[in-house]
């Protein structure tokens, strides 16, 4: 006969390397003190219902608090025969205080005592996630901060486009990390619905209390539809989503950082602790790390990817395929958590080259588009302004000439209407200072946005986080 705790219905038991395929134990460790919370949320119920006398209720308190020690000091054996934390735990209390430990399973399953310690786990995870962000923003705003005022060529296609604040671009990072907060906070505000008393799939025939249990884990209320409670794993892909978006903001991110530390650019650089060297060439200094993380975006995708593809066809209520998502989920988090513990201090210590940065929107003809602005105030329809302004940029290619270089009479060849005041209009600071419209790049609009984003950082998250 199986020594399994469910072992009563069968004759023989899976050879050690089966059960080692079958286990999950080695990789939810993490959940224990959120199965310990749980259990002790089930057992106070059983209690307050009369479902268990107080004795046995106070027996079994203890008997988790012990086990729960024996886990925080390290003493506690985790072995693949136990297949989960539940089991272990459980097996465990009942060396620990005898038989009475098996009464602590009374009306409930490992179905849904899977799902409240997901449940319990996630909530505290995407809590810290969201402080992480926070600590990110917070870098990318003191850079913005540091470098107000200074002028870098903005891009599309990768081509000098228009000049912008360089604080303009870096809070462009800061209002993208904002709603992947937002998003981690939609997540929590879904996640209030204990899935506690779900049992097996079809509720328990035992009086429970499925509200108390709520009340005391911090939720709502409980989940309607026990079915649907042990089936679900909506968090998860949730959450896998939400993770896989904003690491691939980081991506970007890293990207234009790498780009922007090359010789061709030099407008910024890493310090020296978020960089490495060359083997062969000493004159090396590798993004390796921004490098690294625009590399691991592949592997977050894949496991959203992996985890829908689990769920795609997986028939009601439960099915072992769905032990999968710890695996999933938990390298989901790590690496997520990781790569925002590197990415915080990396942008917090990087150098921004303003004078580089100018030179480079000076060359790049980055406001052609004012000159035509200015041929339209004189009268001129749009189109033949974009045709004069698109000549003169081929003139000053031809001649490799900037903007600045040319003379009035070269601007007149191109057209009547320049005047001693194309100068102005087509500086780099009239040019951003011109665009004042709401989110825009001027210095007072950027000033606009920095304010609302301080008082984000101060006010609004500060409440969230102090409330989680």
């Amino acid at each position: 006969m199986s020594n399994k705790m469910w072992g009563g219905r069968f004759a023989e038991v899976p050879p050690k390397f089966v059960e080692e395929f079958g286990a999950v134990i080695k990789v939810e460790t993490r959940l224990c003190p959120y199965d310990i919370q749980g259990s002790l949320a089930h057992v106070t119920m059983l209690g307050e219902t009369g479902i268990l006398q107080k004795e046995d209720v106070e027996k079994i308190k203890e008997g988790l608090k012990l086990v729960g020690k024996e886990i925080d000091d390290g003493k506690f054996t985790f072995n693949a025969e136990d297949e989960d934390i539940h089991m272990a735990i459980e097996k465990r209390l009942t060396e620990i205080i005898g038989l009475t430990g098996g009464k602590l399973h009374t009306g409930r399953s490992r179905n849904d005592q899977c799902c409240i310690d997901s449940y319990l786990y996630f909530r505290d995870a995407a809590k810290e996630c969201q402080k992480l962000i926070i600590e990110i923003q917070k870098a990318i705003f003191e850079q913005a901060e540091k470098n107000f005022g200074s002028i870098m060529p903005g891009f599309t296609h990768l081509q000098v486009a228009q000049p912008v604040l360089v604080s303009h671009w870096l809070m462009a990072y800061f209002w993208m990390l904002k709603r992947d907060y937002a998003r981690l906070q939609s997540f929590l505000d879904r996640l209030v619905e204990c899935p506690l008393g779900a049992a097996a799939l079809a509720g328990t025939d035992f009086p429970i209390d499925r509200w108390s249990t709520a009340k005391q884990l911090g939720f709502e209320k409980p989940t309607e539809n026990s079915i649907d409670t042990v089936a679900d794993r909506d968090y998860c892909i949730e959450f896998a989503s939400i993770a896989t978006i904003s690491y691939m903001h980081l991506s970007r991110l890293c990207e234009e950082i790498i780009i922007f530390a090359s010789q061709e650019y030099k407008f910024v650089e890493l310090s020296d602790d978020f960089t490495t060297g060359s083997s062969i060439m000493p004159q090396k200094k590798n993004c390796d790390f921004a490098e690294l993380i625009k590399g691991r975006t592949g592997r977050m995708y894949g496991y959203l990817q992996a985890m829908l593809t689990m769920m795609k066809g997986i028939p009601l209520a439960y099915d072992k395929d769905m032990q999968e998502d710890k695996f999933l989920s938990y390298e989901t988090i790590d690496l997520w958590q990781n790569t925002m513990k590197v990415m915080a201090p990396m942008v917090r210590k990087m150098k921004i080259n303003t004078r580089r940065t100018y030179q480079a929107a000076s060359n790049g003809f980055s406001t052609a588009t004012d000159m035509a602005d200015y041929l339209v105030r004189k009268g001129l329809p749009f189109r033949e302004a974009h045709r004069v302004v698109g000549q003169t940029v081929r003139y000053c290619v031809e001649n490799d000439k900037t903007f600045d270089d040319l003379t009035l009479e070269e601007f007149k060849v191109q057209s009547s209407l320049f005047e001693e005041d194309i100068f102005n209009d087509i500086s780099l600071e009239h040019s951003v200072e011109a665009r004042k419209s709401y989110g825009g790049t001027s210095p007072e609009a950027v000033k606009v946005q920095m304010q609302h984003a301080e008082r984000l950082l101060n006010e609004a998250y500060k409440k969230k986080v102090s409330a989680l």
